[in-house]
């Protein structure tokens, strides 16, 4: 019988799914999946020589209680659900975390209400323990903020999120799954039931595709369907280190009172698990996906988002934000003078350039920066089109609702 798969250099091996990206959601689904049916043959792959290399690897660390979201959403949901997994998961494979709360101020009259319904929000979506704070008591969990009034949440904490994909990559090999790295995918063929997924060297065959390709994740969702309404637009996330000898001026967590008309929360103060403290981010256009410095620049990648309807519609929505996001990328003065709001003592000289990431955040057709996690599903492929913040946090609540998913077809 005529072989219907292209001769380069097949993988003979029949997967029954494979995974499209290393990063902790692909590597959160890779675990659900293979703990609920160890019988099916699971690879995931991956362009990096490693996992978690782009957003997983650039973010803050921070564990999310799940205060901001719409209760109900998939965000909200995920978040409360991937806590108590991501806890669990810390627990029972000894890594390293500390569940030290943070405080949300408000500095100015305007954020009160804003504030009000943050903790309105939390109180919703089953978060106990919080506290209002009045103006004196701020003082009692950062000795140098100073605000008007701020809410106390306990569930945040702090850990480093490549350790837990270390950790789940390892488990997830170690039960019988396969990673592959240094494997991009160029293209998808549907073939019958099965799917050959090629990569520059390789060509896999395998029943079902999950794609959680992050940055890429929209472009990868094109590769089979025609009709795609969302593009990744990356916005970049500058941060600084506080020096060393002015870390006691952060205790924990401080966060401003989110602008409810930005999607972004803004910079704020985060102890990290290794003791630094962080200063940032803020949120800037990339001009690339994977455009970590200033000066990384795709023009091909800049056109695409430039050209997109919807993002046109949110730079004519913001664009003043934005604008203002840029000149504090370029100045370090209008960075420190939005984080004095906060922390008066922090002076231009305590702060230390240091790492950035990218947020791949979907943006529909009509100028939505889109708010919630997305899952789109067809016969041969589950794409995970948006899964930006918390999705760090969420990932194995992501990853079991993936698997609840797929594992129907099997």
């Amino acid at each position: 019988m005529k072989n219907v798969f292209s001769h380069h250099n097949i993988f003979r091996m029949q997967n029954d799914i494979i995974i499209i990206g290393g990063g902790i959601v692909g590597l959160g689904t890779a675990l659900k999946l293979q703990e609920q049916k160890p019988t099916l043959k699971i690879a995931l792959i991956e362009k990096e020589n490693g996992v978690a290399k782009h957003q997983t690897g650039h973010n803050s660390g921070v564990i999310h209680s799940g205060i901001y979201y719409k209760p109900g959403s998939l965000k909200a949901q995920n978040c409360i659900r991937g806590y108590r997994y991501l806890i669990d998961f810390c627990n029972k494979n000894d890594i390293a975390y500390d569940l030290c709360g943070k405080i949300i101020v408000a500095t100015e009259e305007h954020e009160l209400q804003p504030m009000e319904n943050v903790y309105k929000r939390g109180v919703e979506n089953g978060l106990n323990g919080m506290k209002k704070l009045r103006a004196e008591e701020l003082k009692e969990y950062e000795p140098h903020v100073k605000g008007i009034a701020g809410i106390f949440v306990p569930q945040t904490g702090i850990i480093n999120y490549k350790d837990v994909s270390a950790k789940m990559a390892d488990l997830f090999v170690h039960s019988g799954g396969e990673i592959y790295t240094s494997q991009k995918v160029e293209q998808i063929k549907h073939n019958g039931k099965l799917s050959e997924v090629i990569t520059q060297n390789k060509t896999y065959t395998t029943k079902l595709v999950i794609n959680c390709a992050g940055l890429y994740s929209d472009k990868v969702a094109k590769l089979t369907r025609d009709k795609l309404d969302v593009r990744i637009i990356p916005f970049r996330g500058e941060y600084y280190l506080l020096k060393k000898e002015k870390q006691g001026l952060v205790k924990n967590l401080i966060y401003p009172v989110p602008d409810p008309n930005f999607p972004f929360l803004g910079v704020h103060f985060t102890r990290m698990i290794h003791g630094e403290v962080e200063a940032g981010p803020n949120a800037v256009f990339a001009f690339k996906r994977e455009g970590y410095k200033k000066t990384d620049i795709s023009i091909s990648e800049t056109i695409e988002s430039l050209s997109w309807p919807g993002f046109q519609k949110v730079m004519m929505k913001y664009w003043r934000t934005g604008m203002g996001e840029f000149y504090r990328s370029f100045s370090k003065t209008a960075f420190t003078k939005a984080l004095q709001r906060l922390v008066p003592e922090v002076q231009e000289d305590d702060l230390l350039p240091a790492g950035s990431g990218v947020r791949a955040q979907a943006c529909d057709r009509i100028g939505g920066l889109i708010d919630d996690f997305m899952i789109l599903e067809d016969d041969h492929v589950v794409n995970v089109c948006n899964a930006p913040s918390p999705a760090a946090t969420s990932s194995l609540s992501i990853g079991q609702s993936v698997a609840e998913m797929v594992l129907k077809r099997f």
